[in-house]
């Protein structure tokens, strides 16, 4: 497991987000179409109907139809369809 990043003062002071100094995900839903996720791992499971996608503190479940991965990059990815649920499952520390 990846060591997280830890909070500096130069972070705080500058006032950077959350999510651009440590590795929690960021999700942003747009309509029932679209969803991006910043800081994920990997991909753990992709169907047209279902996708599972590994972060640093848990998995996310997107279930939905003609579900499609677009946009893939090392920070991001876009999820693209007919969005039905998202569910969370956290890792307990």
């Amino acid at each position: 497991m990846e060591k997280k990043r830890k909070t500096n003062k130069v972070d705080k002071l500058l006032e950077f987000p959350k999510e651009v100094y440590s590795n929690e995900p960021k999700i942003a839903v747009t309509g029932f179409d679209e969803l991006i996720i910043e800081n994920f791992k990997g991909i753990l499971e992709y169907e047209e109907f279902f996708v599972r996608i590994n972060t640093y503190i848990g998995i996310i479940n997107i279930n939905g139809y003609n579900l499609n991965l677009e946009n893939m990059t090392n920070d991001d990815l876009k999820v693209k369809g007919k969005i039905e649920s998202i569910e969370f499952e956290r890792i307990i520390d």
